[in-house]
């Protein structure tokens, strides 16, 4: 489920939804990478955002046709989640290993354990969107890159880590912390911690 809701049956995306799930995807992309190539920085540079967008001259070894670049905003998200997963990994690393008790974290799928950072992440360090909602990008972008158990691992584990919560997991205090702009509508774009 993507940040929608239901009026009377229908469905109507939530502002900044397509901006949120493009920027998720992005930063689960460039966290896949930064478990193979160490020393990367925590913000993609021109080449990442070039090859995510596929090959735009014909003799480039890029199999990939070429889309859209990524949208300024879901890009400024996207930055901005991987700076806080960055700056937070240990911590995020010790909650997943707390909760996956069977598995240890260098044998879990790398996407399935990005998208567990990501999504711990948000559920932990940010308060702009609810806790159900980040559970349930993070189940849509397993079923999308992982494997096919990769939702349901990725569900049950981050179903066990609501619990620690101690905010509410349906709300989102939308506001940005005081002296810091909305990533999603600001130019400029800061770490949401």
């Amino acid at each position: 489920m993507s940040d929608t809701a239901s009026t009377s049956g229908k469905k109507h995306e939530r502002p900044h939804a397509g901006v949120r799930r493009e920027g998720r995807e992005a930063a689960i992309q460039y966290l896949f990478q930064l478990d193979y190539q160490e020393g990367e920085p925590p913000t993609p540079d021109s080449d990442f955002w070039k090859l995510r967008a596929g090959a735009e001259d014909p003799d480039e070894l890029n199999p990939i046709p070429a889309r859209p670049p990524i949208a300024p905003k879901a890009r400024a998200f996207a930055e901005s989640l991987l700076q806080g997963v960055c700056a937070h990994k240990a911590d995020l690393d010790e909650i997943i290993t707390r909760y996956a008790r069977n598995y240890r974290l260098s044998r879990l799928a790398a996407v399935d354990r990005n998208i567990l950072r990501l999504a711990v992440y948000e559920m932990f360090h940010t308060t702009e969107v609810p806790p159900v909602v980040a559970i349930n990008e993070a189940i849509e972008l397993a079923k999308q890159y992982g494997s096919e158990e990769s939702g349901g691992f990725v569900n049950g584990l981050l179903d066990k880590m609501r619990g620690e919560l101690k905010r509410p997991a349906r709300n989102a205090d939308r506001a940005p912390k005081q002296n810091e702009p909305d990533p999603l509508t600001s130019p400029q774009h800061t770490p949401l911690h």
